[in-house]
């Protein structure tokens, strides 16, 4: 059972109910009391009558009984029994308990359980006809009664009353009685109505006037109404709301003069940003102008020094044959092959050198077909590794900058995927998206992977996130251990710096 029931009751109704509660306890108590003590005075009442009645007509049927005459005795009765509603019914009986005169009250259709008896006994009187001097009397009276010997019960009078008519009485006395109780009920009940209303109104205008406060209205005036400590709450909730918007002003001023320096902050901030990119993209710039620029001098010095070489070798060797042979003769051939054969490797390694650096195919075929070379010689010159490339757009409109980026990032990837993944396959899809106008690289090896959340990132990814940066892409690495690395990589075609 649960015994905090009121704890969801309003504060009216709990105030009512502490006010109804004595004087409901007092009405029951009066009302039960009142229905007792009526019946009590009944029972008490029919009672007392039923005996005295009992005994009054004990002693004045005396004569009637002993005589025989109950006729009289039993008009006696008849008309006592119909001048007395309270009366059931009188039972006249001789001395062996047998019915003499037995008559119903047409009044009463109820009667007691139980009668009330009294015995009606034979009386002897004794006279003196002589006086104290032995002179017999002749008249006169005498002041002293004579005295009577009660000798035998000669039959018993039986009394049984009716609590009907009574108890008519008295239910009206206590229907008044109720009637008042109710109305004294009914006036406190008003009275605990009107003071529960007189607490609950300024509390629900209190309530009100928090609940504006707490939609952000500071601006509240509620006025004090009652008091005691009501008009306290009152008076406080006042007080809270000027203190509450003078607290929201200073706030909101703070908030304003913060959010000015955020703004300024984050304008330095994205201007800084911008010259990052630009500085990143003038350093990329300048490196790919030196790459290009040793390219050249590799191609067009270096190589043709090689190849000068490798005719003077080829000379020698030539004129080494017309000469007297001999065992310095054949080793003069054989030091002129070694030079043209290192010639050969010296200038097939600055050939890849030059391609690295510059990569020719790139100016000739575009980014799709610079790509696709790529992996087709990383393909063939390692057969650990497969590689596969997949290809969605038409590239040959991109521009040189962002085509060498896009080339040297697959690259990166490419390699960091033989240096450290010891995958078998590799894959790269590149796609460019005309919806949004970006350009999509996605590569992925099946490779032993690495956790993002504690792996450093090398000299490799770095560069890779430091191009995608500078050109206000994005690039996102998925990866877990023995589960293959995914690198994603979306670039603006159409950039604003």
């Amino acid at each position: 059972m649960n015994l905090r029931f009121w704890q969801s009751w309003s504060i009216g109704t709990r105030m009512a109910f502490i006010t109804m509660l004595p004087v409901v306890f007092l009405f029951s108590s009066f009302v039960g009391y009142s229905w007792y003590s009526h019946r009590a005075q009944v029972a008490l009442e029919l009672e007392e009558r039923g005996r005295i009645l009992a005994k009054a007509l004990a002693e004045t049927s005396e004569y009637n009984v002993i005589s025989g005459n109950l006729s009289d005795l039993r008009l006696t009765i008849n008309g006592l029994v119909q001048s007395d509603k309270s009366i059931h019914r009188i039972d006249v009986v001789d001395a062996n308990q047998k019915g003499a005169i037995s008559v119903i009250s047409q009044n009463s259709a109820i009667g007691e359980d139980r009668f009330y008896e009294a015995p009606i006994k034979k009386q002897m009187i004794w006279i003196n006809l002589f006086s104290d001097n032995g002179v017999p009397h002749v008249s006169g009276s005498s002041d002293t009664k004579p005295t009577t010997v009660p000798t035998e019960v000669v039959g018993y009078v039986r009394v049984t009353m009716s609590p009907t008519n009574m108890l008519h009485k008295q239910a009206r006395r206590f229907q008044v009685e109720l009637a008042m109780a109710a109305l004294a009920l009914v006036v406190s009940g008003a009275l605990a109505y009107v003071l529960a209303r007189s607490l609950t109104i300024p509390l629900k205008s209190s309530i009100g006037a928090l609940r504006e406060i707490r939609g952000g209205n500071y601006q509240v005036e509620l006025p004090v109404t009652t008091g005691g400590e009501v008009g306290e709450l009152q008076e406080s909730i006042t007080e809270m709301s000027v203190a509450l918007g003078r607290s929201r002003q200073d706030l909101e001023n703070k908030v304003a003069e913060r959010t000015k320096d955020l703004v300024e902050s984050r304008n330095e901030a994205l201007k800084a940003d911008a010259d990052k990119r630009k500085l990143i993209q003038k350093v990329n710039s300048i490196v790919e102008d030196e790459r290009k620029s040793i390219a050249i001098e590799i191609h067009d010095e270096l190589n043709a020094s090689l190849i000068a070489a490798r005719l003077e070798s080829q000379s020698i060797l030539h004129l080494a044959g017309k000469v007297e042979q001999g065992p310095m003769i054949d080793e003069i051939k054989q030091k002129s092959q070694a030079i043209t054969k290192l010639t050969l490797d010296l200038y097939a390694s600055g050939r890849r050198l030059v391609r690295r650096l510059r990569p020719e195919v790139l100016d000739m075929l575009g980014l799709h077909g610079a790509v696709e070379e790529m992996i087709r010689h990383y393909d063939a010159s390692h057969p650990e590794c497969h590689f596969q490339f997949h290809s969605d757009g038409d590239f040959s409109g991109l521009e040189s900058e962002l085509a060498i980026s896009a080339y040297r990032i697959v690259q990166e990837a490419l390699s960091n995927v033989l240096k450290h993944a010891g995958a078998t396959h590799a894959q790269v899809a590149m796609t460019l998206s005309e919806q949004d106008d970006t350009l999509h690289i996605e590569i992925a090896d099946d490779g032993a992977g690495f956790s993002t959340a504690s792996a450093s990132s090398g000299i490799g990814i770095i560069g890779m996130r430091e191009r995608v940066y500078a050109l206000g892409g994005t690039i996102d690495f998925s990866s877990e251990p023995d589960k293959g690395t995914v690198v994603g990589i979306a670039l603006p075609i159409a950039q604003t710096v």
